[in-house]
């Protein structure tokens, strides 16, 4: 007679949303950022039953920002997942792609992939025993550089007058630190940290030169690059704000990236940390260091100097409204050393990488390579869902201009629902890159209708921000003072069973310390 539980289990159906779940769930997705709606609603429903952690968003640009984040901070892949017409409107699509998705998105440079999935899919009823799982995907294979590449890039730097080492995010995603660190300190080095390079050494290290970052970039005479791009944030490698004849030793994970706008002496393409550890190796063979009492260590330390006492000086002024440099150092003083420290804005994200410190790889998240708003709230949801589950009492402290948090700011409904360690600083100067304090606003309107008269960088003076957080349960406070800024950063920091947000009204005119070198993009107002 035949075996009627058999039978059972060989006719048992499964939907297509739980293959779905058990797919991501094989290749290690923990967290699942989006807006539900039919039919990918039963797919989040199957996630959770499965032990997928999902973090509903108010905004599927600002899912897609905290899910990108959580891959840098995880070394997981991004996987965009939509819902498409079903497969007799469109062709079809397969569940096998997910490995194939997850290789593409880790392999080699990370990024995001897409996977499109036909609506019948989801709802769609099999036998069990049809489904094959795939295999988690394998992590990246470390590939390394050409030994002869290595010999020459050590001679290279070996025989640098002024020499400066570039830590970009490649390095931090390549969980490079220790290497990087040693060759630092060994050698005795210069380093410059990238924005998102911040903290895989600390901020505070001696051999940081980042408060004479144009100096340094303006006369080294060899500069390695960690996973460092020559872009627009690095000004793309050429004169004026480089030597003509300054030798590049590019060190990244993608063969695409290297010669990009500047011809390197020397390419060293493979893994950072494997890269960084060959070339360890080799400047080890022979007893070397870069004397610290150099002329160039002298130049970069008396520009430090300089610099960091222009700063103070800012910072120090007594007058209101306060300006940048005045929030920013009361800031620092009370921040945790294991915070991260999501920023984004214009002046509130230049000055602030500046003055607020990084002491921790991978803690710093900013609008990055493309100059992104509303990425702020984003970052800081995963970088806290992460947190949360790995390093139990971390503060993620988001500080944004109050232009970038009108991007995404209905996130702070995200942040209470599920009661994340987040404290929100707006620094709030009543306009993109510039404002208007209220009296002249109000004399404006006098004359003629706001769409008329109101300059385009502005915005409603004096907005209530805080009130967006106590609106959804949160706290918040209007700060107008050093005084009740401290009094403020220090109650939300004690408070760890609440998100924060606080108002920061700074200056509207308020802008940075004067430049060696115009920004990129200058404007002619």
């Amino acid at each position: 007679m035949p075996d009627s539980n058999f039978a059972e289990r060989s006719e048992e159906q499964v939907s297509g949303a739980k293959v779905i779940a058990q797919a991501l769930k094989t290749q290690d997705v923990e967290y699942i950022f989006g807006i539900v709606g039919i039919p990918v609603t039963e797919i989040a429903i199957a996630a959770q039953q499965l032990g997928i952690k999902y973090i509903g968003m108010r905004n599927e640009q600002a899912a897609c920002y905290a899910a990108s984040a959580i891959g840098y901070l995880t070394s997981r892949p991004l996987l965009v997942i939509g819902g498409s017409s079903e497969r007799n409107q469109e062709t079809m699509g397969a569940f096998q792609e997910f490995p194939q998705a997850v290789r593409s998105s880790i392999y080699g440079r990370p990024g995001a992939c897409y996977v499109d999935i036909p609506a019948d899919f989801v709802n769609l009823q099999v036998n069990v025993n049809s489904i094959k799982y795939m295999e988690r995907c394998m992590s990246p294979p470390i590939s390394m550089a050409e030994t002869s590449a290595v010999c020459t890039a050590a001679s290279v730097i070996r025989n640098a007058k002024q020499p400066l080492l570039i830590i970009g995010k490649g390095a931090a995603y390549a969980h490079a630190e220790e290497s990087i660190k040693k060759l630092v300190e060994q050698y005795k080095l210069p380093f410059l940290p990238t924005p998102m390079g911040k903290g895989v050494v600390p901020d505070n290290h001696p051999y940081c030169v980042g408060a004479a970052r144009s100096r340094a970039l303006q006369f080294a005479d060899v500069i390695v690059l960690f996973g460092a791009r020559l872009n627009w944030i690095l000004h793309f490698g050429l004169p004026p704000r480089y030597q003509p004849d300054v030798k590049f030793i590019q060190v990244d994970i993608c063969a695409e990236e290297l010669g990009n706008n500047v011809k390197p002496a020397v390419t060293l393409l493979g893994n950072i940390h494997a890269v960084t550890k060959q070339l360890l190796e080799e400047l080890d063979k022979t007893p070397w260091q870069y004397p610290p009492e150099s002329k160039w260590w002298k130049t970069l330390r008396e520009k430090m100097k300089s610099n960091e006492a222009a700063s103070k000086e800012l910072a120090s002024k007594k007058s209101l409204p306060m300006n940048y440099y005045t929030v920013f150092y009361h800031v620092q003083e009370q921040l945790p050393r294991d915070c991260f420290v999501v920023s984004e804005g214009a002046n509130t994200m230049d000055i602030g990488r500046t003055v607020l410190q990084n002491y921790l790889p991978r803690h710093r998240l900013d609008a990055g390579t493309f100059g992104t708003m509303g990425v702020g709230l984003g970052f800081a949801i995963a970088a806290a869902v992460v947190a949360k589950d790995r390093s139990p009492g971390q503060w993620i402290i988001c500080v944004e201009g109050d232009s970038a948090f009108g991007f995404s700011g209905m996130e702070v409904e995200t942040i209470c629902r599920y009661n994340l360690p987040i404290i929100l600083l707006v620094v709030n100067n009543n306009g993109i890159y510039q404002g208007f304090d209220t009296d002249t606003w109000k004399e404006m309107l006098k004359f003629q209708d706001a769409t008329a008269v109101v300059p385009p960088m502005c915005l409603l003076p004096n907005s209530h921000y805080e009130q967006v957080m106590t609106a959804f349960g949160g706290k918040g406070y209007f700060v107008q003072t050093p005084e009740e800024l401290q009094k403020s950063l220090r109650q939300s920091l004690a408070d760890t069973t609440k998100p924060s947000l606080i108002n920061i009204m700074i200056e509207p005119q308020a802008t940075r310390k004067a430049q060696d070198f115009h920004w990129l993009t200058r404007s002619n107002m």
